[in-house]
Protein backbone atom coordinates (compact mmCIF):
# COMPACT_ATOMS: atom_id res chain seq x y z
CA UNK A 1 0.00 0.00 0.00
CA UNK A 2 1.03 3.53 -0.98
CA UNK A 3 2.31 5.86 2.12
CA UNK A 4 0.01 8.33 0.81
CA UNK A 5 -2.74 6.48 1.46
CA UNK A 6 -4.91 6.36 5.15
CA UNK A 7 -6.61 4.02 6.88
CA UNK A 8 -10.82 4.56 7.57
CA UNK A 9 -13.80 3.10 8.03
CA UNK A 10 -16.64 3.63 5.52
CA UNK A 11 -18.54 5.31 7.81
CA UNK A 12 -15.77 7.96 7.76
CA UNK A 13 -17.09 9.05 4.61
CA UNK A 14 -19.90 7.78 3.84
CA UNK A 15 -23.96 7.13 4.86
CA UNK A 16 -26.34 4.58 3.61
CA UNK A 17 -30.07 5.25 3.40
CA UNK A 18 -32.29 2.05 3.16
CA UNK A 19 -35.01 2.24 0.60
CA UNK A 20 -38.60 2.00 0.91
CA UNK A 21 -40.88 -0.89 1.34
CA UNK A 22 -42.95 -0.33 -1.48
CA UNK A 23 -46.54 -2.40 -1.71
CA UNK A 24 -46.88 -4.79 -3.94
CA UNK A 25 -50.42 -3.90 -4.20
CA UNK A 26 -49.14 -1.41 -7.11
CA UNK A 27 -46.45 -3.39 -8.92
CA UNK A 28 -47.70 -3.40 -12.50
CA UNK A 29 -46.60 -4.44 -15.58
CA UNK A 30 -46.05 -0.74 -17.10
CA UNK A 31 -45.87 2.76 -15.29
CA UNK A 32 -43.74 5.92 -14.76
CA UNK A 33 -41.28 4.20 -12.02
CA UNK A 34 -39.31 0.84 -12.16
CA UNK A 35 -38.60 -0.74 -8.69
CA UNK A 36 -34.69 -1.26 -8.01
CA UNK A 37 -34.04 -4.87 -6.38
CA UNK A 38 -30.83 -6.54 -6.05
CA UNK A 39 -31.49 -8.52 -9.17
CA UNK A 40 -31.02 -5.39 -11.17
CA UNK A 41 -27.15 -5.28 -10.24
CA UNK A 42 -24.51 -7.30 -11.93
CA UNK A 43 -22.06 -8.86 -9.44
CA UNK A 44 -19.08 -6.65 -10.21
CA UNK A 45 -20.92 -3.25 -10.31
CA UNK A 46 -23.77 -1.87 -13.05
CA UNK A 47 -27.64 -2.52 -14.04
CA UNK A 48 -29.10 -5.45 -15.79
CA UNK A 49 -32.51 -5.46 -17.22
CA UNK A 50 -34.43 -8.13 -18.29
CA UNK A 51 -37.34 -7.18 -21.26
CA UNK A 52 -40.49 -7.32 -19.95
CA UNK A 53 -40.15 -8.60 -16.14
CA UNK A 54 -38.91 -5.28 -14.58
CA UNK A 55 -41.62 -4.19 -11.46
CA UNK A 56 -43.17 -1.09 -12.04
CA UNK A 57 -44.83 1.15 -9.59
CA UNK A 58 -48.59 2.25 -10.51
CA UNK A 59 -48.78 4.42 -7.27
CA UNK A 60 -46.63 8.10 -6.34
CA UNK A 61 -44.37 7.04 -4.11
CA UNK A 62 -42.61 9.00 -1.80
CA UNK A 63 -40.12 11.57 -3.38
CA UNK A 64 -36.85 10.55 -1.29
CA UNK A 65 -37.17 7.13 -2.73
CA UNK A 66 -37.29 8.43 -6.52
CA UNK A 67 -33.46 7.94 -7.39
CA UNK A 68 -31.81 10.82 -9.29
CA UNK A 69 -29.55 10.61 -11.85
CA UNK A 70 -25.89 10.05 -10.43
CA UNK A 71 -27.05 8.76 -7.58
CA UNK A 72 -25.06 5.71 -5.95
CA UNK A 73 -26.57 2.72 -4.93
CA UNK A 74 -25.82 -0.72 -3.12
CA UNK A 75 -27.27 -4.06 -2.77
CA UNK A 76 -28.01 -4.83 1.00
CA UNK A 77 -29.47 -8.34 -0.08
CA UNK A 78 -27.77 -11.19 -2.08
CA UNK A 79 -30.68 -12.03 -4.19
CA UNK A 80 -28.55 -14.05 -6.16
CA UNK A 81 -24.88 -15.36 -5.52
CA UNK A 82 -22.27 -12.63 -5.62
CA UNK A 83 -24.63 -9.80 -5.38
CA UNK A 84 -24.47 -8.54 -1.87
CA UNK A 85 -22.57 -5.29 -1.64
CA UNK A 86 -22.69 -5.28 -5.55
CA UNK A 87 -23.12 -1.10 -6.47
CA UNK A 88 -24.66 1.24 -9.51
CA UNK A 89 -24.45 4.13 -10.80
CA UNK A 90 -28.28 5.90 -11.38
CA UNK A 91 -28.33 5.88 -15.01
CA UNK A 92 -31.27 8.86 -15.32
CA UNK A 93 -33.23 10.31 -12.90
CA UNK A 94 -36.76 10.70 -12.36
CA UNK A 95 -37.08 6.82 -13.63
CA UNK A 96 -35.84 4.33 -10.88
CA UNK A 97 -37.11 3.77 -7.21
CA UNK A 98 -35.01 2.24 -4.81
CA UNK A 99 -36.93 -0.74 -2.61
CA UNK A 100 -35.42 -1.86 0.80
CA UNK A 101 -32.98 -4.18 -0.73
CA UNK A 102 -30.99 -1.11 -1.71
CA UNK A 103 -29.59 1.63 0.09
CA UNK A 104 -28.69 4.90 -1.66
CA UNK A 105 -25.33 6.06 -0.65
CA UNK A 106 -24.21 9.55 0.19
CA UNK A 107 -20.61 10.74 0.82
CA UNK A 108 -18.45 13.46 2.40
CA UNK A 109 -17.04 15.40 -0.86
CA UNK A 110 -14.01 16.17 0.95
CA UNK A 111 -13.04 12.92 1.66
CA UNK A 112 -13.87 10.51 -1.10
CA UNK A 113 -15.22 10.41 -4.92
CA UNK A 114 -18.26 8.83 -5.62
CA UNK A 115 -16.64 6.62 -8.77
CA UNK A 116 -13.80 5.96 -6.56
CA UNK A 117 -16.06 4.43 -4.10
CA UNK A 118 -18.52 2.95 -6.79
CA UNK A 119 -15.05 0.62 -7.47
CA UNK A 120 -14.00 0.64 -4.25
CA UNK A 121 -16.82 -1.48 -3.48
CA UNK A 122 -16.04 -3.86 -5.81
CA UNK A 123 -12.61 -4.95 -4.47
CA UNK A 124 -12.20 -8.46 -2.97
CA UNK A 125 -11.41 -6.43 0.30
CA UNK A 126 -14.56 -4.58 0.41
CA UNK A 127 -17.06 -7.58 -0.53
CA UNK A 128 -15.37 -10.12 1.56
CA UNK A 129 -15.80 -7.40 4.99
CA UNK A 130 -19.36 -7.11 3.52
CA UNK A 131 -20.02 -10.42 3.16
CA UNK A 132 -18.73 -11.34 6.56
CA UNK A 133 -20.38 -9.00 8.37
CA UNK A 134 -23.73 -9.90 6.76
CA UNK A 135 -26.19 -12.13 8.37
CA UNK A 136 -28.57 -14.60 6.95
CA UNK A 137 -28.84 -18.48 6.85
CA UNK A 138 -30.43 -18.92 3.95
CA UNK A 139 -30.36 -15.08 1.95
CA UNK A 140 -27.90 -12.79 3.45
CA UNK A 141 -28.34 -9.31 4.41
CA UNK A 142 -26.29 -6.73 5.39
CA UNK A 143 -27.15 -2.91 7.38
CA UNK A 144 -25.86 0.45 7.19
CA UNK A 145 -23.85 0.07 10.36
CA UNK A 146 -22.14 -3.17 9.15
CA UNK A 147 -20.90 -1.43 5.97
CA UNK A 148 -20.12 1.67 8.15
CA UNK A 149 -18.09 -0.87 9.68
CA UNK A 150 -15.72 -1.93 6.89
CA UNK A 151 -12.05 -0.98 6.93
CA UNK A 152 -10.72 0.29 3.71
CA UNK A 153 -7.67 2.61 2.68
CA UNK A 154 -8.19 6.00 0.94
CA UNK A 155 -5.58 7.87 -1.34
CA UNK A 156 -5.39 11.61 -1.56
CA UNK A 157 -8.91 13.10 -3.34
CA UNK A 158 -7.16 13.99 -6.53
CA UNK A 159 -5.95 10.54 -7.00
CA UNK A 160 -9.43 9.07 -6.01
CA UNK A 161 -10.79 11.30 -8.79
CA UNK A 162 -8.44 10.06 -11.35
CA UNK A 163 -8.89 6.37 -10.67
CA UNK A 164 -12.43 6.89 -10.49
CA UNK A 165 -12.33 8.81 -13.85
CA UNK A 166 -10.06 5.77 -15.39
CA UNK A 167 -12.37 3.19 -14.53
CA UNK A 168 -15.51 4.92 -15.82
CA UNK A 169 -14.02 5.39 -18.63
CA UNK A 170 -13.69 1.58 -19.53
CA UNK A 171 -17.22 1.37 -18.39
CA UNK A 172 -18.25 3.64 -20.79
CA UNK A 173 -16.94 2.26 -23.51
CA UNK A 174 -18.73 -0.91 -22.72
CA UNK A 175 -21.96 0.65 -22.33
CA UNK A 176 -21.58 2.31 -25.33
CA UNK A 177 -20.87 -0.93 -27.21
CA UNK A 178 -23.80 -2.47 -25.31
CA UNK A 179 -26.15 0.04 -26.43
CA UNK A 180 -24.91 -0.38 -30.32
CA UNK A 181 -25.45 -4.00 -30.09
CA UNK A 182 -28.79 -3.69 -28.16
CA UNK A 183 -29.33 -1.24 -31.81
CA UNK A 184 -27.99 -3.74 -34.25
CA UNK A 185 -30.01 -6.42 -32.56
CA UNK A 186 -33.40 -4.76 -32.95
CA UNK A 187 -32.70 -4.23 -36.88
CA UNK A 188 -31.86 -8.02 -37.16
CA UNK A 189 -35.04 -8.80 -35.68
CA UNK A 190 -36.92 -6.33 -37.84
CA UNK A 191 -35.16 -7.78 -40.69
CA UNK A 192 -36.24 -11.03 -39.80
CA UNK A 193 -39.70 -10.26 -39.08
CA UNK A 194 -39.92 -7.92 -42.52
CA UNK A 195 -38.82 -10.99 -44.69
CA UNK A 196 -40.38 -13.99 -42.60
CA UNK A 197 -43.43 -12.71 -40.41
CA UNK A 198 -45.13 -10.12 -42.68
CA UNK A 199 -43.66 -12.33 -45.82
CA UNK A 200 -42.05 -9.09 -47.34
CA UNK A 201 -39.14 -10.79 -48.66
CA UNK A 202 -37.93 -9.41 -52.08
CA UNK A 203 -39.57 -10.98 -54.91
CA UNK A 204 -37.83 -12.05 -58.67
CA UNK A 205 -38.30 -8.37 -59.43
CA UNK A 206 -36.87 -7.19 -56.20
CA UNK A 207 -40.51 -5.85 -54.72
CA UNK A 208 -41.53 -6.91 -51.16
CA UNK A 209 -43.68 -9.79 -51.85
CA UNK A 210 -46.82 -9.39 -49.68
CA UNK A 211 -46.65 -5.30 -50.50
CA UNK A 212 -46.79 -6.14 -54.42
CA UNK A 213 -49.45 -8.27 -54.17
CA UNK A 214 -47.72 -11.64 -54.03
CA UNK A 215 -49.40 -14.93 -54.06
CA UNK A 216 -50.50 -16.31 -51.00
CA UNK A 217 -52.17 -20.21 -50.64
CA UNK A 218 -54.07 -21.63 -47.55
CA UNK A 219 -51.85 -23.72 -45.20
CA UNK A 220 -54.49 -26.19 -44.20
CA UNK A 221 -51.49 -27.55 -41.44
CA UNK A 222 -51.02 -24.21 -40.00
CA UNK A 223 -54.60 -22.79 -40.81
CA UNK A 224 -53.36 -19.80 -42.48
CA UNK A 225 -52.29 -18.01 -45.79
CA UNK A 226 -48.53 -18.28 -46.51
CA UNK A 227 -46.27 -17.49 -49.51
CA UNK A 228 -46.42 -19.92 -52.32
CA UNK A 229 -43.49 -22.45 -52.05
CA UNK A 230 -43.39 -22.20 -48.31
CA UNK A 231 -44.13 -25.40 -46.46
CA UNK A 232 -45.64 -26.09 -43.04
CA UNK A 233 -42.75 -27.81 -40.93
CA UNK A 234 -41.60 -28.46 -37.16
CA UNK A 235 -38.63 -27.37 -35.38
CA UNK A 236 -37.15 -30.48 -36.39
CA UNK A 237 -36.63 -29.47 -39.69
CA UNK A 238 -34.03 -26.57 -38.41
CA UNK A 239 -31.44 -28.64 -37.25
CA UNK A 240 -30.63 -31.36 -35.84
CA UNK A 241 -31.77 -30.73 -31.78
CA UNK A 242 -29.84 -31.79 -28.86
CA UNK A 243 -29.25 -32.09 -25.24
CA UNK A 244 -26.15 -32.31 -22.75
CA UNK A 245 -25.69 -34.23 -19.43
CA UNK A 246 -23.05 -33.38 -16.90
CA UNK A 247 -20.21 -35.70 -15.58
CA UNK A 248 -20.25 -36.47 -11.72
CA UNK A 249 -19.41 -33.61 -9.82
CA UNK A 250 -17.69 -36.30 -6.98
CA UNK A 251 -14.71 -36.66 -9.68
CA UNK A 252 -12.91 -33.17 -9.48
CA UNK A 253 -10.87 -34.54 -12.80
CA UNK A 254 -13.95 -34.74 -14.68
CA UNK A 255 -13.92 -30.74 -14.69
CA UNK A 256 -11.57 -27.95 -15.85
CA UNK A 257 -11.18 -24.45 -16.01
CA UNK A 258 -9.40 -24.59 -19.34
CA UNK A 259 -11.32 -27.55 -20.78
CA UNK A 260 -13.52 -27.66 -23.27
CA UNK A 261 -16.60 -25.48 -22.53
CA UNK A 262 -19.35 -26.90 -20.79
CA UNK A 263 -22.66 -24.34 -20.67
CA UNK A 264 -25.34 -24.37 -18.10
CA UNK A 265 -28.35 -22.15 -18.16
CA UNK A 266 -27.01 -19.53 -15.48
CA UNK A 267 -23.49 -18.78 -18.25
CA UNK A 268 -26.52 -18.05 -20.35
CA UNK A 269 -27.88 -15.74 -17.86
CA UNK A 270 -24.68 -14.07 -17.13
CA UNK A 271 -24.38 -13.82 -20.60
CA UNK A 272 -27.99 -11.64 -21.42
CA UNK A 273 -27.76 -9.15 -23.59
CA UNK A 274 -25.10 -11.07 -25.81
CA UNK A 275 -25.71 -12.82 -28.97
CA UNK A 276 -22.87 -15.38 -29.35
CA UNK A 277 -20.95 -17.29 -26.15
CA UNK A 278 -17.26 -19.08 -26.46
CA UNK A 279 -17.47 -20.38 -22.83
CA UNK A 280 -19.11 -20.72 -19.37
CA UNK A 281 -17.68 -20.84 -15.86
CA UNK A 282 -16.68 -24.25 -16.49
CA UNK A 283 -15.08 -26.28 -18.86
CA UNK A 284 -15.11 -30.35 -19.19
CA UNK A 285 -11.85 -32.56 -19.25
CA UNK A 286 -11.62 -35.77 -21.42
CA UNK A 287 -12.60 -37.85 -18.74
CA UNK A 288 -15.67 -35.85 -18.08
CA UNK A 289 -16.61 -35.99 -21.75
CA UNK A 290 -16.35 -39.73 -21.39
CA UNK A 291 -18.47 -40.02 -18.11
CA UNK A 292 -21.41 -37.98 -19.02
CA UNK A 293 -21.43 -39.49 -22.31
CA UNK A 294 -20.65 -35.82 -23.91
CA UNK A 295 -21.30 -34.90 -27.53
CA UNK A 296 -18.99 -31.75 -28.78
CA UNK A 297 -21.54 -29.37 -30.70
CA UNK A 298 -19.75 -27.31 -33.36
CA UNK A 299 -19.72 -24.03 -33.43
CA UNK A 300 -22.66 -22.21 -34.73
CA UNK A 301 -24.92 -24.21 -32.39
CA UNK A 302 -27.95 -22.42 -31.45
CA UNK A 303 -27.64 -23.32 -27.85
CA UNK A 304 -31.56 -23.08 -26.41
CA UNK A 305 -32.11 -23.44 -22.41
CA UNK A 306 -34.99 -26.09 -21.87
CA UNK A 307 -35.37 -25.60 -18.28
CA UNK A 308 -34.65 -23.50 -14.80
CA UNK A 309 -35.53 -21.55 -17.11
CA UNK A 310 -36.67 -21.94 -20.79
CA UNK A 311 -35.87 -19.41 -23.06
CA UNK A 312 -32.31 -17.90 -22.70
CA UNK A 313 -30.28 -18.44 -26.09
CA UNK A 314 -26.88 -17.73 -28.02
CA UNK A 315 -24.60 -19.00 -30.38
CA UNK A 316 -21.61 -21.00 -29.96
CA UNK A 317 -18.26 -19.20 -31.18
CA UNK A 318 -16.05 -22.49 -30.25
CA UNK A 319 -17.34 -26.11 -30.04
CA UNK A 320 -19.20 -26.67 -26.97
CA UNK A 321 -20.83 -29.21 -25.11
CA UNK A 322 -23.70 -28.09 -22.60
CA UNK A 323 -25.63 -29.76 -19.21
CA UNK A 324 -28.83 -31.42 -19.30
CA UNK A 325 -30.67 -27.72 -19.24
CA UNK A 326 -30.52 -27.49 -23.03
CA UNK A 327 -32.43 -28.24 -26.26
CA UNK A 328 -29.85 -26.79 -29.01
CA UNK A 329 -30.10 -26.37 -32.54
CA UNK A 330 -27.19 -28.34 -34.80
CA UNK A 331 -27.73 -26.39 -38.19
CA UNK A 332 -26.92 -28.97 -40.33
CA UNK A 333 -30.50 -28.95 -42.34
CA UNK A 334 -30.27 -26.41 -45.00
CA UNK A 335 -31.11 -23.33 -42.75
CA UNK A 336 -27.94 -21.07 -42.12
CA UNK A 337 -27.87 -20.68 -38.34
CA UNK A 338 -28.84 -16.87 -38.47
CA UNK A 339 -32.40 -17.76 -39.95
CA UNK A 340 -32.33 -20.92 -37.04
CA UNK A 341 -31.59 -18.13 -34.72
CA UNK A 342 -34.50 -16.02 -35.24
CA UNK A 343 -36.78 -19.08 -36.11
CA UNK A 344 -36.31 -20.40 -32.85
CA UNK A 345 -36.53 -16.51 -30.95
CA UNK A 346 -40.08 -16.46 -33.17
CA UNK A 347 -41.13 -19.79 -31.26
CA UNK A 348 -40.31 -19.33 -27.85
CA UNK A 349 -43.85 -18.33 -26.62
CA UNK A 350 -45.19 -21.31 -28.32
CA UNK A 351 -42.51 -23.52 -26.71
CA UNK A 352 -42.90 -22.17 -23.06
CA UNK A 353 -46.68 -22.59 -23.37
CA UNK A 354 -45.70 -26.28 -24.15
CA UNK A 355 -43.22 -26.74 -21.24
CA UNK A 356 -44.36 -28.75 -17.81
CA UNK A 357 -42.67 -30.06 -14.69
CA UNK A 358 -43.74 -30.16 -11.02
CA UNK A 359 -40.92 -28.85 -9.48
CA UNK A 360 -39.79 -26.42 -12.41
CA UNK A 361 -40.80 -25.96 -16.20
CA UNK A 362 -39.15 -28.16 -18.26
CA UNK A 363 -39.84 -28.84 -22.49
CA UNK A 364 -38.34 -31.97 -23.78
CA UNK A 365 -37.13 -32.64 -26.62
CA UNK A 366 -40.38 -34.70 -27.98
CA UNK A 367 -42.48 -31.67 -27.40
CA UNK A 368 -40.34 -29.42 -28.99
CA UNK A 369 -39.57 -31.08 -32.31
CA UNK A 370 -43.19 -31.13 -32.50
CA UNK A 371 -43.52 -27.23 -32.57
CA UNK A 372 -45.21 -26.11 -35.67
CA UNK A 373 -43.64 -23.57 -38.18
CA UNK A 374 -43.71 -22.36 -41.87
CA UNK A 375 -40.90 -22.37 -43.42
CA UNK A 376 -39.56 -21.02 -46.77
CA UNK A 377 -37.32 -22.16 -49.32
CA UNK A 378 -33.85 -22.86 -47.78
CA UNK A 379 -32.41 -20.53 -50.80
CA UNK A 380 -34.56 -17.90 -49.38
CA UNK A 381 -33.30 -18.44 -45.97
CA UNK A 382 -30.14 -18.27 -46.99
CA UNK A 383 -30.29 -14.97 -48.93
CA UNK A 384 -31.07 -13.21 -45.28
CA UNK A 385 -27.66 -15.16 -43.63
CA UNK A 386 -26.15 -13.07 -46.43
CA UNK A 387 -27.93 -10.17 -45.80
CA UNK A 388 -27.71 -10.15 -42.02
CA UNK A 389 -24.21 -11.59 -41.74
CA UNK A 390 -22.41 -8.22 -41.36
CA UNK A 391 -24.99 -7.29 -38.42
CA UNK A 392 -23.83 -10.88 -37.02
CA UNK A 393 -20.22 -10.36 -37.59
CA UNK A 394 -20.22 -6.87 -35.83
CA UNK A 395 -21.85 -8.01 -33.02
CA UNK A 396 -19.90 -10.43 -32.55
CA UNK A 397 -16.79 -8.21 -32.93
CA UNK A 398 -18.03 -6.01 -29.99
CA UNK A 399 -19.55 -8.61 -27.44
CA UNK A 400 -15.45 -9.63 -27.96
CA UNK A 401 -14.42 -5.85 -27.69
CA UNK A 402 -16.55 -5.53 -24.17
CA UNK A 403 -14.90 -8.85 -22.86
CA UNK A 404 -11.17 -8.00 -23.24
CA UNK A 405 -12.67 -4.45 -21.39
CA UNK A 406 -13.74 -5.84 -18.46
CA UNK A 407 -10.71 -8.16 -18.01
CA UNK A 408 -8.57 -4.82 -18.51
CA UNK A 409 -10.98 -3.06 -16.19
CA UNK A 410 -11.37 -5.83 -13.79
CA UNK A 411 -7.14 -6.86 -14.12
CA UNK A 412 -6.86 -2.86 -13.10
CA UNK A 413 -8.86 -2.72 -10.29
CA UNK A 414 -7.00 -4.02 -7.27
CA UNK A 415 -3.79 -2.37 -8.65
CA UNK A 416 -5.58 0.98 -8.81
CA UNK A 417 -7.02 0.36 -5.79
CA UNK A 418 -4.21 -1.01 -3.18
CA UNK A 419 -1.38 1.75 -4.91
CA UNK A 420 0.40 -0.51 -7.16
CA UNK A 421 -0.32 1.83 -10.26
CA UNK A 422 0.84 5.59 -9.03
CA UNK A 423 -0.64 8.94 -11.33
CA UNK A 424 1.84 11.43 -11.95
CA UNK A 425 0.57 14.78 -11.84
CA UNK A 426 -1.04 14.89 -15.47
CA UNK A 427 -4.47 13.28 -14.55
CA UNK A 428 -4.06 11.47 -18.05
CA UNK A 429 -0.66 9.84 -17.21
CA UNK A 430 -0.02 6.36 -14.92
CA UNK A 431 3.03 4.71 -14.28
Amino acid sequence: MNNAWKPYKLGDVLRVKHGFAFKGEFFANSGKYIVLTPGNFYEKGGFKFTPGKEKYYSAEPPREYICSKGDLIVAMTEQSEGLLGSTAIVPRGGTFLHNQRIGLISHDADKADRLFLRYLFGTTMVRRQIRGGSSGTKVKHTSPERIYDVDVYLPPLPVQEQIGKLLALLDEKIEVNNRLNAHLEEVARLFFDYWFIQYNFPNVDGQPYEAANGELELNTFLGRDIPKGWEHGTADDLGTIVGGSTPSTKIKENFATHGTPWITPNDLSENAGNKFITRGNQGVTAAGIRDASLRIYPAGTVLLSSRAPIGYMAIAREPVTTNQGFKSFIPNKGYPREFVYYAVKNILKTVIQYSSGSTFSEISGTVLKSVEICLPPKDLAAKFAVEIEPIFNRQDFLEQENAQLEAARDWLLPMLMNGQVLFKSDPAAVV
